[in-house]
Formats: structure tokens, C-alpha cells, sequence
């Protein structure tokens, strides 16, 4: 089968469903968190939060807001980096599904600096608040072209020291590559699915280089990461 990979796909993702809930989607989140974690997608977005953070004192209380959280474990990584180097970060998770955000919260009891929200991210109350970094891990490929646009105009003019986004490549051997990896990790049908339609409604690197050409950005930088990511951060 050849895999047509030269423009993103349109096609719809279960997990798409803001009023899906129960065993299904909890098993696909975390499954979904872990393959990321294993192969190194947390270290990309938190990579990008350092460089962000580079030149800023260690003292100073940074507002870090993930958007599209799934089961919020990236904050959790991100706590526990700033607890091993007595950073003062603030923690917030947004998803659009009241069940994935309960999930999370779960997860999180532990993390006093880490509060989740449901909210849709296309609402202008999502981005109001003061936030210094936004982060969209493997979340912006759920959007359309103009969609991503739209939003990340209303991130870059929200987010006071930049943004970093972390999202996939949009590869036939990616793809083919998940394949066996849904093998290996006995992933359920959803995710089996979602997986393989997120990849094609991922990114090639001259995708990203034409939004940062149409939001006029001061400072962006796009890196080829593995396993199959781009990421790209955005000074603000």
C-alpha cells in the first residue's frame, strides 16, 4: 500500500469527540502519554521550555499553560523538572473533554502546582489569563490549516515569553513505523486509528515554515526531532 503523505489529511479523529468517555479513551490517553514519553517526545516540548527559559532567573515564577493536556503528562514532567532544579512553575492543563480532564486531575493529586481547566481552546477565555509559555504537544495536527492560524495568533499575542510546539511528521515511514508499534504496545482500535490519521494530518517541515510566514513571527525556530516530530519555538 503506498502512503500519500504530500498533503495533510482532513479526516476525522475518534478522539475528536470532546463527549467521549469511559475505559476506551483512558487506556488511548495513557498509552498515547507513554509511547510519547518512550520515545522521547516529553523531552522535545520540556528541551523547548529550556531554551525558552535560558536567560531568565531561576527565581522567577513562570505560568506555563499546556494546551490540548490529554492526561497531563507533560505537566507532571514538567513539575517534577522544576522541582529537581527549584524552578517555580506554575502548571495549567486545558482539553476540550470534561472526562480526559477529570482523568488528569487524577493523575496530578500529587502536584500542588498543577490545575486543569475544560475549555475549548477556540474561546477567547482559554487564552485571557496572564501566561508566560504555551505548549501544544501533538495537538496542533488536529486542526485545519486556518484553524491553526487562528489560533496561534491568539497565543503568540497571549504568551509573553514564547511558545513551543511539539507535533509529528508527516511520513510514510512514520507511518508504517506505527503500525508495528500498535503490535508491540497492543494499542486498542481507536488509537490504533486516531494514530494512524494523526500522522497523515501531521506536518512537513515547509508546513510549519508557511504559518510562520503568515503570522509574521519575530523569532521561530523548526528542528526535526526524533521519533518523527518537529519542533518549533516561538520567542515572543
Amino acid at each position: 500500500m503506498i502512503v500519500d503523505t504530500r498533503f495533510r489529511s482532513n479526516a476525522p479523529e475518534l478522539m475528536d469527540d470532546f463527549e467521549m468517555k469511559g475505559e476506551t479513551l483512558r487506556d488511548a490517553l495513557d498509552k498515547i502519554a507513554n509511547i510519547n514519553k518512550l520515545l522521547g517526545g516529553n523531552k522535545v516540548t520540556l528541551d523547548g521550555v529550556k531554551t525558552l527559559l535560558k536567560d531568565k532567573p531561576k527565581t522567577q515564577l513562570v505560568r506555563i499553560t499546556d494546551i490540548g493536556c490529554g492526561n497531563g503528562d507533560m505537566l507532571r514532567t514538567l513539575a517534577e523538572y522544576a522541582r529537581k532544579n527549584n524552578l517555580n512553575f506554575s502548571l495549567t492543563g486545558i482539553d476540550a473533554n470534561q472526562f480526559t480532564i477529570d482523568h488528569a486531575k487524577h493523575l496530578s493529586g500529587a502536584y500542588s502546582n498543577i490545575t486543569y481547566e475544560c475549555k475549548d481552546i477556540f474561546d477567547h477565555s482559554a487564552t485571557e489569563e496572564s501566561t508566560d509559555i504555551y505548549l501544544c504537544t501533538l495537538t496542533l495536527h488536529h486542526f485545519t490549516d486556518e484553524e491553526i492560524i487562528k489560533l496561534m495568533n491568539r497565543l503568540k499575542q497571549s504568551a509573553r515569553i514564547g511558545i513551543v510546539i511539539n507535533d509529528l511528521h508527516r511520513s510514510a515511514l512514520a507511518y508504517k513505523l506505527f503500525k508495528a508499534l500498535c503490535f508491540v504496545f497492543r494499542l486498542n482500535d481507536m488509537s490504533r486509528e486516531d494514530g494512524l490519521v494523526s500522522i497523515l494530518r501531521g506536518f512537513k517541515k515547509a508546513d510549519l515554515l508557511e504559518y510562520a510566514r503568515k503570522l509574521n513571527l519575530k523569532s521561530s525556530a523548526v528542528k526535526w526531532k526524533w521519533a518523527f516530530r518537529y519542533q518549533w519555538i516561538i520567542k515572543t
